[in-house]
């Protein structure tokens, strides 16, 4: 193959969440009278509507709850958290898979050497019957990042100035490839961060190199004897660009209402009152995340005049937190615990952000209304920076609070 060319290509998995799934492609389905290709091949996760507490909500979660068993669907999981961590922890996510999901930020199945991308409920629609999805075969884009990350300084703040030095287009609708010494440092779920985002850059999907990190992970996750070695990228091959980054001169990041590609260095919005500070959702809420945030917040409480919301990404996630004592110093800070579910990061839920409410957010966008009133001013940052800015009131460089 080569760049450029059309392919027909047989998919190995398929995602949908309770939003755009079985409530979009049901009536689809019994429209054509057709069934699906392969229920073994498909996962279905409710994350957009829950906690289901209005008729529209318990509606839409009752639509899927009915249709997985109609459809033969086994690998059905209810309530547990954000579909791209439950993903991943339930050991679905192997490299070398061919995968579709029924959401934009579904590249981070990258994170783990799987093509990964996002569809709507139409081309969903055609997998689910065929099991096959055309591709434009994309270009590479690679992103090498040098050097070691400094402290205070993650995954959230390479992709928030990458999205800001290449823009929201800078991906091109191709595959990006994050590559060098700093990626290949980070944990998966700081893996995942970064090739979720891709969808911010524009990109198709992003993809990260499996390794003895990815391994470690899949192993733990109950997919033991999965093959890394193969899938890595040819010596010398063509890319579309290549970008060379440092990493140990990125300070930590902020971006300014209302795009990810408004960032600069954190230090710049100090004088920046907020009134809400909101850990959560699948790119700022992950285990690895909360133990960033906790770091910051042990011994310390959130500033009088700030409303921490916390959302744990999964379950899992929350309840091996709560066991270390992570969930404990969240909550000791003042912390208030909301569902494991998008909630406001999706623009659902009873927390959604009040009229001129300014946000410090661990979320991957921050569009004008998307987490609640259009006048609201939602800021981005990493845990560290969210949970720094907790506690002093106004956003601030993490670093302040970093020993």
């Amino acid at each position: 193959m080569a760049p450029g060319e059309i392919v027909t290509c047989r998919v190995d998995l398929a995602m949908m969440h309770d939003s755009g799934g079985p409530r979009r492609v049901k009536p689809m389905l019994e429209k054509l009278g057709a069934k699906v290709w392969d229920p073994e091949k498909i996962v279905v996760i409710t994350d957009h509507y829950l906690p289901a507490d209005d008729e529209e909500s318990r509606n839409i979660i009752r639509i899927a709850r009915e249709w997985v068993k109609e459809a033969g669907v086994q690998k059905f999981y209810d309530g547990v958290g954000i579909c791209h961590v439950v993903l991943p922890e339930k050991g679905h996510l192997r490299p070398g898979l061919f995968a579709v999901g029924g959401d934009s930020h579904s590249p981070t199945g990258g994170a783990f050497g799987a093509y990964m991308f996002g569809i709507g409920a139409t081309e969903m629609l055609g997998v689910l019957v065929t099991g096959e999805i055309w591709l434009t075969v994309p270009h590479t884009i690679l992103v090498e990042w040098s050097g070691k990350l400094g402290r205070g300084v993650v995954a959230k703040d390479l992709i928030l100035f990458l999205c800001t030095r290449l823009g929201m287009n800078g991906g091109k609708y191709q595959a990006v490839q994050y590559a060098g010494d700093a990626v290949a440092a980070l944990s998966m779920q700081e893996r995942m961060t970064l090739c979720n985002m891709a969808a911010e850059l524009g990109a198709q999907t992003g993809l990260v190199a499996p390794d003895a990190t990815t391994r470690a992970y899949l192993d733990a996750a109950g997919a033991t004897g999965v093959e890394v070695e193969r899938w890595q990228g040819d010596a010398g091959a063509p890319v579309l660009e290549h970008h060379r980054l440092d990493a140990a001169a990125l300070a930590p990041q902020v971006s300014a209402p209302h795009s990810p590609a408004n960032a600069a260095p954190a230090q710049e919005f100090a004088r920046t009152a907020i009134d809400v500070a909101y850990i959560g959702a699948c790119t700022g809420a992950k285990l690895d995340d909360l133990r960033m945030a906790a770091s910051v917040l042990k011994g310390r409480k959130t500033a009088p005049n700030v409303s921490l919301l916390l959302a744990p990404a999964s379950l899992k996630d929350q309840e091996t937190a709560r066991e270390e004592g992570t969930l404990g110093i969240l909550l000791d800070a003042g912390a208030k615990l909301l569902p494991n579910a998008c909630g406001v990061c999706a623009g659902y839920g009873g927390f959604r952000f009040g009229e001129n409410a300014v946000v410090i957010s661990s979320t991957a966008r921050n569009s004008r209304g998307r987490m609640g009133a259009a006048s609201s001013q939602v800021y981005l940052g990493s845990p560290y920076t969210v949970a720094a800015s907790a506690v002093a009131g106004r956003i601030c460089d993490p670093r302040e609070f970093l020993a």
